[in-house]
């Protein structure tokens, strides 16, 4: 754990106790628990912001297919397409010599 041995808490631990005291280290440890807990809910929301504005959109669902198609108002005949007809002789560029 932070690279601290169980020696050197210890020590840590018994100096926070003479210098807070028996009746605010409590109090001390409660706060930064606290904080400590803040702290990784912050970090936590800030991370889940950070993948959401990263990861791609999901795609919106589809819309279903009509069951029936709408009629057409013009009657053209079933082969007829609506655009204008051209010859091939007309768009080809002219080879004379």
């Amino acid at each position: 754990m932070f690279g601290i041995g169980m020696t050197e808490l210890i020590v840590i631990l018994v100096v926070a106790l003479i210098v807070f005291g028996p009746t605010r280290l409590p109090e001390l440890a409660r706060s930064l628990g606290r904080a400590m807990a803040e702290f990784r809910r912050a970090s936590t929301d800030l991370r889940q912001t950070f993948r959401e504005a990263v990861e791609d959109p999901k795609p919106a669902p589809s819309q279903p297919a009509p069951a029936i198609a709408p009629p057409k108002s013009d009657a053209a005949p079933a082969g007829a397409s609506d655009a204008p007809a051209t010859t091939p002789s007309a768009n080809a560029p002219s080879t004379s010599p």
